[in-house]
């Protein structure tokens, strides 16, 4: 559900939940990129969605349903028609269909927050609006152009495109739209720095295990890696996950301990290990690979032993 209001009234809604806070502050609680909401007040246009209005209420201590001058379905943006421009200086716009919370959607924002960019970049002429997940040139090949790209078709309708580096061992998994940038945003991520930003995992994801636990999944496929615990011991498997954003890290670690996993603790502020042998096999039963590479891996390690 998406909330129009009045005229003016954006701005109110926005300046009395801001108060004395600075703008990255109250980005921060609402979980929205700094820019956007600046945005937001700037120019009254468009919607917000449902979960920040009632964030902007509570902040602010005001009620402004009587000000609500419509109330859209979130696929309003395809039921009317409505068209975004996309990332190209020849103005060339996409529609995306609005999907659900669910598994696919927890799992792809997982991907996103491991190795994924967003770009939000506004001209005067043109934007930049896009979703680039970063990977391996062979490696994680399968999984972005199967796995991934099929995830951004069946959850918004979108095309990507797959540019492999000239220069280096990476591919970038590309989705250009600004609706879907918006998207994104209003559910919880941030453009720009993910390390200056501290983006981390939505709170609708940690607030439900089945969501966490597919999230969990897109963060490993993307950020983690299954290696032999000790050449002493070749049958010894482990799990790890390596990232830079202490506050993503510390919340992967106590998601895994929320899910009834006992994870290391965290190793020169970057990454920690799943190494007790019994959750190995927990983790590939109740949370799996879907990048072929972690599976594959897999395979070879438990053969070779």
């Amino acid at each position: 559900m998406r909330i129009v209001l009045e005229k003016r009234k954006q701005k109110d809604l926005i300046m009395g939940a801001k108060n004395n806070q600075t703008w990255k502050e109250l980005a921060e609680v609402l979980e929205l990129n700094e820019n956007y909401l600046v945005n937001w007040l700037n120019k009254e246009k468009g919607s917000i969605s449902d979960v920040v209005y009632k964030r902007l209420c509570k902040i602010s201590n005001k009620n402004f349903d009587e000000h609500i001058k419509e109330r859209l379905d979130d696929n309003w943006g395809r039921s009317k028609g409505g068209i975004i421009s996309s990332t190209t200086s020849k103005g060339s716009t996409i529609q995306i269909k609005i999907p659900p919370r669910n598994e696919d959607l927890s799992e792809l924002i997982g991907a996103i927050l491991g190795d994924g960019h967003i770009s939000y970049i506004r001209n005067e002429k043109t934007g930049v609006y896009q979703i680039n997940i970063a990977g391996h040139k062979e490696l994680d090949k399968e999984y972005h152009l199967i796995y991934l790209s099929n995830l951004f078709r069946e959850l918004f309708g979108v095309k990507t495109i797959d540019r492999v580096s000239k220069t280096n061992n990476a591919r970038h998994l590309i989705a250009s739209s600004k609706q879907l940038v918006d998207f994104f945003i209003n559910d919880g991520l941030k453009a720009g720095n993910k390390i200056k930003n501290q983006i981390t995992i939505p709170s609708w994801i940690k607030d439900n295990d089945i969501y966490l636990r597919a999230c969990i999944r897109g963060l490993i496929d993307t950020d983690g890696c299954v290696h032999h615990m000790s050449k002493k011991d070749p049958k010894l498997i482990r799990i790890s996950f390596k990232n830079y954003n202490k506050r993503l890290l510390e919340d992967t670690r106590y998601a895994l301990l929320k899910l009834g996993f006992n994870p290391s603790k965290i190793i020169g502020n970057k990454q920690f290990f799943l190494s007790r042998q019994q959750e190995i096999y927990k983790y590939l039963k109740e949370v799996g690979f879907s990048n072929p590479k972690h599976r594959n891996r897999l395979d070879a390690i438990i053969k070779a032993s």
